[in-house]
């Protein structure tokens, strides 16, 4: 196979493993807990793609208090306890990395031992384990690009080689501002927001070795 692109950088929640309704939902119970009297569908609207922090500043403003100290921490254990029961790998995902004859890696908003563990639950884990970039390890986080820059230049590889694949806008914006082509996994694209910024969109994976 044949490709324009030297590697792919692949964002991992919503891309690789089926984790953002799981988290999300985790988030609203946590958030209504408080009061804010939000759902699923908002939660995708307001927080996906967006950092733990952000999420929190912006529950925060919802329910007009002060959350508690421990909530990022509480999030994490009700999270990975969630994930662990029921995360699965995105349908087709799995074909797609064992078909690639180009280099690949995981570049993602969330902390490496999350990655670590949601891709070992879906069986993903060995694909990808010399190849793990965390933005809690440069401290910088989408829209800024700098872990999508980090993980190519470790590749091997300038922006321009490279395409990478989002589901949220947040990584999106972060993709370009880098410098990559970056397409766009529509599946879960609530708000229809993927196609005007993404260089191209696609909505199963099947259609992505089409595309690079």
């Amino acid at each position: 196979m044949m490709s324009k692109y030297k590697c792919i950088i692949f964002d991992c929640d919503g891309v690789l493993v089926d984790s953002e309704p799981i988290g999300n939902q985790v988030l609203v119970d946590m958030a209504n807990g408080y009061g804010a009297d939000i759902d699923l569908d908002y939660a995708f609207k307001h927080f996906k793609g967006g950092s733990i922090y952000t999420c929190r500043d912006k529950i925060q403003a919802l329910v007009n208090q002060p959350l508690s100290q421990g909530f990022i921490a509480e999030y994490r254990r009700r999270s990975y306890n969630a994930f662990k029961e029921q995360i699965q790998p995105v349908e087709g995902v799995k074909e797609v990395i064992e078909s690639l004859s180009i280099p690949f890696c995981v570049a993602s908003s969330g902390p490496t031992e999350k990655i670590r563990l949601n891709l070992e639950l879906t069986g993903l884990l060995p694909y990808f384990e010399d190849n793990i970039f965390s933005c809690y390890t440069i401290e910088k986080w989408k829209p800024e690009p700098d872990v999508f820059i980090w993980a190519a230049k470790t590749m091997g590889f300038k922006p321009e080689d490279c395409v990478v694949i989002e589901d949220s806008l947040t990584g999106i914006q972060a993709a370009k501002a880098g410098g990559f082509d970056v397409f766009g996994f529509t599946a879960h694209d609530y708000n229809n927001e993927l196609e005007a910024e993404a260089t191209t969109t696609f909505n199963s994976m099947e259609k992505l070795l089409e595309l690079i």
